[in-house]
């Protein structure tokens, strides 16, 4: 006879081994993404990588959206990016800058495998680039907090803001750090440098 202990004890080790299994599902779709890219990961793939059938993953994960969420939520737990927040407590613009530079920059060379194959699928992939809104939107942030207190004629001032942005894109950083072999210190002082001369822009 089965007694109510022993049901729940069986009820317990089988939501521990549910959530075991979704918890490898959800590691091994990051796995995959960071080393070939989400546009070339199939479920097949996650699957045989996780150790489970195919069925296994559509029933813990039944649409790519479910699937990308929770891949995207893990990443992010374990890759969280700097807080804004905490520059915008610096008061001169250009310390502030420079800080948030140098801890943004060693942020991507850490992340940078995930980063570029994310920034590669975007535009081949709805899904990624739904994905991306959260990125986009903490550039943006970022940027406002960084263009705050600057001293800038109305003229320029969307020129100064576009050259933030510039200087917080992966992409600008890719180039300089990876293509062009700069420490990223040099690529913080150089993109400091372009948004001071963003300011000038028009002087005598």
């Amino acid at each position: 006879m089965v007694t109510d202990e022993k049901r729940r004890y069986r009820m317990k080790k089988r939501a521990e081994a549910e959530e075991e299994t979704r918890r490898r599902i959800t590691q091994s779709t990051v796995d995959l993404h960071e080393a070939l890219g989400p546009s070339r990961t199939s479920v097949s793939a996650i699957a045989e990588h996780a150790g489970v059938r195919r069925s296994t993953v559509y029933r813990h994960f039944p649409d790519e959206l479910a699937l990308f969420t929770a891949c995207t939520s893990h990443w992010m737990g374990i890759n969280p990016p700097p807080d804004p927040s905490a520059w915008s407590t610096i008061p001169d613009p250009e310390q502030r800058l420079s800080t948030a530079l140098n801890g943004l920059y060693p942020y991507y060379r850490r992340t940078r495998q995930m980063m570029t194959n994310i920034h590669r699928d975007e535009e081949v992939m709805p899904m990624v680039k739904q994905m991306m809104g959260g990125y986009r939107a903490y550039l943006e942030a970022a940027r406002d907090i960084l263009l705050d207190g600057r001293t800038i004629p109305p003229p320029r001032r969307d020129t100064v803001k576009a050259a933030i942005g510039h200087a917080l894109s992966f992409p600008v950083w890719r180039s300089l750090a990876l293509e062009q072999s700069l420490p990223d210190e040099e690529c913080s002082e150089l993109m400091c440098r372009l948004v001071r001369a963003a300011q000038c822009i028009g002087d005598a």
